[in-house]
C-alpha cells in the first residue's frame, strides 16, 4: 500500500529570539507558540504573548503532501496583544511558504520556516544549522514549496480567528488518546491525552502496543482504516487506525477504554464456566455410586474450570488421641505441577495450632477468602509452606453443624476471589453435603437391609455374603471352617407366657452373651425367630468346633434376670463343616439345619455334627419342614371355608374348614405337600387341633350374630384320629368355643376308618353319643365296601372328586356315582358329591336324588371375611 519511495518534505521553523538562534523540526501536527512555559515552542520576548499563536498542520488536498498554517492567537480564539506579522505584512492566518519570516509582535521574537526536501533524518534535528543555508540548499537539498499548487478553501480564508483556533484546538483538548506515526515508525505527534496515558509511548516507540504491528498491518491493508483492540499492561482499548497514504502516516485514536467490559465479559464467561462446572459435578454426585469417586470427580472439575491450582475438601472430627476437635484433608485435587499436601493435613488440632480462627468463622456459617500475606502470621505458616499465594474456603454444612470445608487455592499468583467464585463454592458444598447425606443413608440402609434390628447383629443376607467371602481364603489356605445353626429350646412358652416384649429382651441378651464368648474372628448373626448361625473360620481341629458348641451350651445354663423374672434356656446346635460333603455355603447351611433338627430329636439342649446318613432327606424338604415347625407359632397358617350347597334349595347348610400356609418366603404351600409333612413329623397333631377351635370358634361366630345355623366340617388326619386323647380333645375344644356338638362335623378318611375296623367303631361311638355328626371323605378312592361302612355310627359320605372329573352320561362312572349314592340312602346316609364345577355335572347329580355338593361352580375355598359376606347376603329377610 505504501508504493515506491517518494520524495519526503521535512518542514523547519528556526526560531531567533532573546535566547538566542534554534531550529525546530516540525513533526506533530499542532503546536502553540508563546512566551507561557507550558507552550508547545517557547519564545523569549516581552512583546510576545503568554500564548501567541498556533502553528497548525494542513493536508493538501488532491496531493500527497503537507503544509503548516499558521494562526493568531491562543486556542479559545483570543488574538495575540502585539499581532502577528508575516514577511513584515500583519495577518491573522497564513498558509507558511518555504523561507516566511514570521514576526511576533516585535523583531525581538522572529522565526523563518522552511520546507525542505532531500534532507536525511539525521540531518533533520534541532542541532541543524541553517546559518549558512544557501550553501547547504545548493550542495544537499532542496527548497519545497507545497501551497504552491494550493487553492485556498475559500471558508478557511474566510474563518474567524475563533473557528480557527478551535480547528487546531480539537486535537490538543479532545480526552481520547490521539497518536500519529510516519512510515519510519517515527512518532509524528502525540495529543495532551495520549501523553498522559501512555507516558512512556514517544521513548518505547514501535514496541508499544498501541503501534505495535501497525506498519506491518497497514502494508498489507486493502481499505485505508481498521479497528482493533490492544492491551496495555492490565487495561484493554478499543483502537481505530487510520491510514494517511498521501502524508505518509498512521494516526490512531483511542476510541474507548473497554477493561470493564472485557472484565465483565470474562468474569461472565468464567461464571458460566463455574456454573457448567457445577452442573456438571452435580451429576457426578448423584449419578456416581461410590460417594469417594463422584467427589474426587467433582473436585477435579471446579479446580479446572475455577482455573484454580488445588481444589480440597476438609473434614472436622475428634483428634484419635486426645479427642478434640480437629481437622483433616480428605480429597484432593491439584494441577499436575502441584505437589499434594495431603500429608501436612491430617489430625490438625484447631487450637493450638493457630487455625483456630478458621473453625470459628466457618462454624458461623462464613466464607474465608484472600490473599495469603492479609492472613495472621500463624495462618500464613501453614499456607506458605503448601506455596499457597490466595486461598478461599466455605464451610460444609451438615445438619446444622460445621462437618468440614471445601477450598480452592492458588499458588501460581496472587489471585483475589471473585464474588462468582465463592457463590460457584458454596453451591459446589450444597452439593457435596447432598451427596454425604445420600451416602448416610445408603449406608444406613445398607446397615438396616443386613442387620438385624432388635439385636443388632448381622442378618442371614450379610451371613450368606460373609460366608461367602471366606469360603475361597478356607480353601486357598487348606483351612476348613465350621457353620453351626442354633435354636433356643422351647422359646415359644416364654413368649406365650410372659409376652413378646420380655421375649425380644431375652433374644437380646442371649444375642450379647454369645458375641461375648466366641473368638474375634467368628461371626454370629440371628437367621430370624429364635435362631442364630455362627460362623467359624479357620478351623483346623474339629476339636475346636466341639470347644465352641461346648461353650455355648454352657453359658446358657446361667439364668437370664430380666423384669424381675428368673429365666432359663436351653439351646440345640447343628454343626457342618467344609469339606467334600458340605462344599459350598448353601450346602453348609442345609446341612448345618439338617443337623440341627437332628439335635432336637435327640432331645434338644446338645449339639450334633452334620452326616451323610442325615441327607436321606430331600434338602428342600428338610427346609420346608423345618419353616413348618415354626409356622404355626408364627401365625403363618390361615382357614379358608368352602360352603356346601344344598341341590333342590341352593341354600348353604354347612362349611368345609380347609387349612392354608402362606410361607414368607415360598409364598403359599401346596397342602398336598406339607400335610404329609405335618403327618410324618406328628406336627399334624398341635395343627388339627388348632384348625379344629378355629373353625369351631368361627361357626359360633356366625352363629351369635344371628346367621342361620349350618355345620362346620372339620377333616381328620389318620395321626389325629388315633391319638389317645382324641375324645377328650375334642370335647374340651367344644367347650371352650361353646358351640353345640351337633354342629360340628368330623371328616375320616376311607383308608382311616377301615384300617382298624374295631378302633374306628369305638371313636365314633363316641363322638355319636356327644352328638358330633360323622363323615367319610374322598369314599370311593380306598378298597372298603358300604357293608363294611355300615358297621360304623356314619352320617355322610362325601363322593370323591375324581369321580367328578370323569363323569360323562351313560358312562361307567355315572353308574358307580348313581350305584353309591341308592346304597347311600339305602343305609339312611346323606350324599355329597365333591368337585362340582359344571351345570351338566349338577344336573345329572340332582336326577339320581344327590342331596349336597361342594365345588367351583358353586364356591371356590373362601377366607374368612368373604365366607361371612356370602353368608350375609344368603340372611333370610324377615
Amino acid at each position: 500500500m505504501l508504493g515506491n519511495e517518494r520524495e519526503k518534505i521535512r518542514h523547519l521553523l528556526v526560531i531567533k529570539d532573546l535566547r538566542g538562534r534554534r531550529t525546530v523540526p516540525l513533526r506533530e501536527a499542532t503546536y502553540s507558540l508563546g512566551r507561557h512555559p507550558a507552550n508547545t515552542i517557547v519564545l523569549v520576548s516581552r512583546s510576545v504573548s503568554m500564548q501567541h499563536a498556533i502553528l497548525l498542520r494542513v493536508t493538501v488536498p488532491e496531493t500527497d503532501q503537507y503544509g503548516f498554517q499558521i494562526i493568531d492567537g491562543n486556542f479559545k480564539g483570543k488574538g495575540s496583544t502585539n499581532g502577528l506579522f508575516i514577511n513584515g505584512t500583519k495577518a491573522f492566518s497564513h498558509n507558511l511558504r518555504n523561507g516566511d519570516t514570521i514576526d511576533f509582535g516585535s523583531h525581538q521574537a522572529q522565526a523563518k520556516y522552511y520546507a525542505i526536501s532531500n534532507i536525511s533524518e539525521e540531518v533533520f534535528s534541532e542541532s541543524f544549522d541553517v546559518e549558512d543555508l544557501s550553501g547547504f540548499l545548493s550542495e544537499q537539498a532542496s527548497p519545497a514549496n507545497p501551497f504552491q499548487t494550493l487553492a485556498i478553501d475559500p471558508s478557511l480564508e474566510a474563518a474567524s480567528e475563533s473557528a480557527l483556533a478551535r480547528l487546531a484546538s480539537f486535537p490538543e483538548l479532545i480526552p481520547n488518546p490521539i497518536v500519529e506515526m510516519d512510515f519510519e515508525g517515527i512518532v509524528t505527534y502525540i495529543n495532551p491525552a495520549a501523553t498522559l496515558k501512555f507516558p512512556k509511548l514517544r521513548e518505547v516507540g514501535t514496541e508499544h502496543p498501541i503501534l505495535a504491528g501497525l506498519l506491518s498491518t497497514v502494508k498489507n491493508l486493502e481499505k485505508n482504516s481498521f479497528v482493533r483492540e490492544v492491551e496495555v499492561d492490565t487495561e484493554v482499548f478499543e483502537q481505530s487506525v487510520l491510514y494517511l497514504p498521501q502524508s505518509d502516516l498512521i494516526r490512531t485514536f483511542i476510541i474507548r477504554d473497554i477493561t470493564e467490559q472485557k472484565q465483565a465479559t470474562a468474569e461472565l464467561r468464567q461464571r458460566d464456566r463455574l456454573l457448567q462446572a457445577v452442573a456438571e459435578a452435580a451429576n457426578y454426585l448423584l449419578g456416581e455410586m461410590n460417594y469417594e469417586t463422584g467427589i474426587e470427580q467433582a473436585l477435579a472439575i471446579l479446580g479446572e474450570a475455577a482455573k484454580a491450582d488445588r481444589a480440597y475438601l476438609f473434614q472436622n472430627h475428634p483428634h484419635p488421641a486426645t479427642g478434640e476437635i480437629a481437622v483433616s484433608l480428605r480429597f484432593e485435587w491439584t494441577q499436575s505441577l502441584i505437589k499434594s499436601t495431603h500429608h501436612h493435613w491430617q489430625n490438625q488440632v484447631y487450637q493450638g495450632s493457630g487455625l483456630a480462627r478458621w473453625y470459628t468463622v466457618l462454624r458461623s456459617g462464613q466464607s474465608i477468602s484472600g490473599l495469603t500475606q492479609k492472613f495472621p502470621i500463624a495462618e500464613q505458616e501453614f499456607l506458605i509452606r503448601d506455596g499457597i499465594q490466595s486461598l478461599l474456603l466455605v464451610p460444609l454444612r451438615l445438619e446444622n453443624e460445621c462437618w468440614g470445608y471445601l477450598g480452592l487455592a492458588d499458588c501460581t499468583f496472587e489471585r483475589h476471589w471473585s464474588k462468582h467464585e465463592e457463590s460457584t463454592l458454596l453451591t459446589m458444598a450444597a452439593s457435596i453435603i447432598g451427596a454425604r447425606q445420600r451416602q448416610q443413608v445408603e449406608e444406613k440402609i445398607r446397615y438396616q437391609a443386613l442387620h438385624d434390628m432388635l439385636t443388632g447383629l448381622p442378618n442371614r443376607l450379610l451371613f450368606n455374603e460373609l460366608l461367602s467371602k471366606t469360603l475361597p481364603n478356607a480353601t486357598r489356605n487348606s483351612e476348613s471352617l465350621a457353620v453351626i445353626f442354633l435354636d433356643l429350646d422351647r422359646f415359644k412358652v416364654i413368649n406365650d407366657t410372659l409376652g413378646h416384649t420380655l421375649g425380644d429382651q431375652l433374644l437380646k441378651n442371649v444375642a450379647q452373651r454369645l458375641q461375648d464368648l466366641l473368638r474375634g474372628g467368628d461371626t454370629i448373626a440371628r437367621w430370624g425367630g429364635d435362631e442364630f448361625t455362627i460362623l467359624l473360620p479357620r478351623v483346623t481341629d474339629i476339636e475346636e468346633v466341639t470347644q465352641v458348641a461346648y461353650r455355648i451350651l454352657q453359658t446358657l445354663e446361667d439364668p437370664f434376670y430380666l423384669q424381675g423374672h428368673e429365666l432359663y434356656v436351653t439351646a440345640s446346635l447343628g454343626i457342618a463343616l467344609l469339606d467334600n460333603n458340605s462344599p459350598d455355603a448353601e450346602t453348609l447351611i442345609q446341612h448345618a439345619d439338617a443337623a440341627l433338627y437332628y439335635a432336637k430329636d435327640k432331645g434338644r439342649n446338645n449339639y450334633q455334627f452334620y452326616s451323610v446318613s442325615l441327607s436321606a432327606k430331600n434338602p428342600e424338604l428338610l427346609t420346608l419342614e423345618k419353616s413348618l415347625r415354626y409356622a404355626l407359632e408364627r401365625e403363618e397358617f390361615t382357614v379358608f371355608y368352602q360352603p356346601r350347597v344344598n341341590i333342590g334349595t341352593g341354600e348353604i347348610t354347612g362349611m368345609e374348614a380347609l387349612l392354608r400356609w402362606q410361607h414368607p418366603e415360598m409364598g403359599l404351600v401346596a397342602p398336598s405337600v406339607f400335610i404329609p409333612l405335618a403327618e410324618e413329623s406328628g406336627l399334624i397333631i398341635a395343627i388339627g387341633e388348632w384348625v379344629l377351635r378355629t373353625a369351631c370358634m368361627q361357626n359360633k361366630t356366625w352363629q351369635d350374630s344371628g346367621l342361620p345355623p349350618i355345620t362346620m366340617a372339620v377333616n381328620l388326619s389318620l395321626k389325629q384320629f388315633r391319638q389317645p386323647k382324641l375324645v377328650e380333645i375334642i370335647t374340651r375344644v367344644l367347650e371352650q368355643t361353646g358351640l353345640d356338638a351337633h354342629f360340628l362335623e368330623l371328616e375320616i378318611m376311607e383308608t382311616t376308618a377301615i384300617e382298624d375296623l374295631g378302633f374306628t367303631r369305638t371313636v365314633l361311638e363316641e363322638l355319636k353319643q356327644m352328638g358330633v355328626n360323622i363323615s367319610i371323605d374322598d369314599f370311593g378312592t380306598g378298597h372298603s365296601s358300604l357293608s363294611r361302612l355300615q358297621l360304623l355310627p356314619l352320617h355322610n359320605l362325601k363322593i370323591d372328586q375324581s369321580f367328578m372329573r370323569d363323569l360323562q352320561p351313560d358312562s361307567k362312572v355315572a353308574h358307580i356315582i348313581q350305584a353309591i349314592v341308592t346304597l347311600g340312602h339305602s343305609l339312611g346316609l346323606k350324599l355329597t358329591a365333591e368337585g362340582v364345577e359344571t351345570a351338566e355335572q349338577l344336573e345329572f347329580l340332582k336326577s339320581i336324588n344327590c342331596e349336597e355338593v361342594q365345588g367351583y361352580f358353586f364356591y371356590r375355598p373362601l377366607p374368612e371375611q368373604k365366607a361371612t359376606e356370602i353368608l350375609e347376603s344368603k340372611r333370610p329377610i324377615i
